[in-house]
């Protein structure tokens, strides 16, 4: 369907413009997929957070703690975290 990650966000993108919930939703689903690239899952992350930002603290919490990530996509995905939480 999708040739490569980021066909995936650019869908996502797209349908944030008619759809926030499905966007929110298809954001989510690439920040939480482990077979996605670092830096597009930190990248779906941040866009829901744009759409959802109650949603995001999940997908930057299960990036966080992925050992397979690397290190510096894991603190990015920490510091989003907190600013999410932050009041």
């Amino acid at each position: 369907m999708y040739e490569d990650d980021e066909g995936r966000i650019d869908a996502a993108e797209q349908l944030a413009e008619h759809n926030p919930h499905a966007a929110a939703e298809a954001f989510s689903a690439i920040a939480c997929d482990q077979a996605v690239g670092d830096e597009v899952r930190l990248s779906a992350a941040e866009l829901l957070a744009d759409v959802d930002p109650g949603a995001a603290a999940p997908a930057c919490l299960a990036i966080a703690r992925d050992g397979a990530v690397g290190d510096e996509v894991r603190r990015s995905a920490a510091e989003r975290l907190a600013a999410l939480a932050a009041p």
